[in-house]
């Protein structure tokens, strides 16, 4: 077992966040990019929204094979070597010739993320002891929650002054910086305790088969399951809406276009807020936090298919900003508390895979909900996605 440190390793945390803001900016990229690519490449806008999808679906399709490949690897090296592969990636998006070039280096950048959010997901756990895992996740997942605060808005606007490949080129180079960071200080972990490896991670030599074995671990991994497949709703349901946000905004909600830049960005802050509460007064009782967190999200959601009256909208959404802020977070803690350390990387890696099908997933949901229903149904995606996963936190609060 690693030796844990007794106080909190900020630089090594916030040395994590760094570098998962540059990734999830990276990956959003296409989001605030849309127009300017589709007139640049020829295509249609809904064409290059793909380009979100095959990067997420990269990651569910490999990322679990690729760890259990690279488990006898250092941690500290992987991730300095996935960050370079995520920035050359980027930098080739910014100088490929067409729209098919693009695809494949979004699947290149893909490969490298899935194994990137395994092993810097489960990172902080080889730091900081159990009792202040809460906060310290809350502090790494900060990074993503300023990649929409700042990042995808600095990107839009990157794009519409220099263009989007120089966006792509300039998070390249970001990705670059970072794993030069990492090399400086981020501190090494021996994630191979006494060299027995099963999957993922380190494991203990079980001579036979013990009365009540699987009993204990069916318990055990109960609400780490629970966990993963809460998080792989809520994204599903978070990305149906939010990566068709900026037209339901105008159209159904009535939001004229130049209040779209700063509502958004006051609903990033929101959730920038809820993860700086959560890594300094919350964060000790993950489940209940994220029951009533997912529970403040479908009360919006209700909100937006209820009403059409545009401060009530602007309330709904800024309620939702600041409660999903904390579910990602909240729901790892879950996950990581519930799971024992020999299998700590594996669970992350199919948290990982929930995640990033609820990404890709939900971008083609909200899709078929708009051609099916129209703008007005988007709502119930979420919603529903909401009280799914507190059903699911409640039926195993007490394992």
């Amino acid at each position: 077992m690693p030796t844990r440190a007794k106080r909190m390793p900020m630089a090594a945390l916030l040395t994590l966040s760094f570098t998962i803001f540059v990734n999830i900016t990276v990956e959003m990229l296409p989001m605030g990019l849309m127009l300017p690519m589709s007139r640049d490449l020829g295509v249609g806008e809904e064409t290059i929204g793909l380009l979100v999808t095959v990067f997420a679906f990269t990651v569910v399709l490999t990322s679990t094979v690729l760890i259990w490949l690279t488990r006898r690897i250092p941690r500290h090296m992987l991730v300095i070597g996935v960050l370079i592969i995520f920035g050359l990636s980027s930098l080739a998006v910014a100088i490929a010739p067409g729209y098919w070039a693009i695809v494949a280096m979004r699947i290149v950048g893909g490969l490298a993320h899935g194994v990137f959010w395994a092993v810097v997901g489960s990172y902080a756990a080889y730091l900081v002891p159990k009792e202040a895992l809460g906060r310290a996740v809350a502090i790494v997942n900060s990074g993503g929650s300023f990649a929409f605060v700042l990042g995808v808005p600095l990107a839009t606007l990157l794009g519409q002054v220099v263009g989007w490949r120089w966006t792509f080129a300039v998070f390249g180079l970001l990705s670059l910086i970072a794993s030069v960071v990492v090399w400086r200080l981020l501190p090494r972990v021996d994630h191979l305790a006494d060299d027995v490896v099963a999957q993922t991670g380190p494991v203990e030599v079980v001579p036979g088969d013990v009365p009540g074995r699987s009993t204990r671990r069916a318990r055990t991994l109960g609400p780490v399951v629970a966990a993963i497949v809460a998080v792989t709703l809520v994204m599903i349901g978070q990305y149906a809406v939010y990566t068709h946000i900026t037209p339901y905004l105008v159209h159904q909600g009535g939001l004229p276009e130049v209040w779209l830049s700063p509502v958004l960005l006051i609903y990033g802050v929101l959730g920038a807020v809820a993860v700086l509460a959560l890594s300094i007064w919350f964060g000790k009782r993950p489940t209940l936090e994220a029951i009533v967190c997912l529970a403040a999200i479908a009360v919006a959601m209700v909100v937006l298919v209820a009403v059409d009256v545009l401060p009530l909208v602007i309330g709904a959404v800024l309620l939702w900003g600041l409660a999903f802020g904390a579910v990602p977070p909240l729901l790892q803690t879950r996950m990581m508390q519930a799971t024992p350390t020999r299998w700590l990387q594996q669970a992350m890696a199919w948290y990982t895979t929930g995640f990033n099908i609820g990404i890709g997933g939900g971008a083609l949901l909200g899709t078929g909900i708009i051609l099916a229903f129209g703008f007005g149904a988007l709502p119930w995606a979420l919603a529903i996605g909401a009280v799914a996963a507190i059903v699911l936190m409640a039926a195993t609060a007490r394992r």
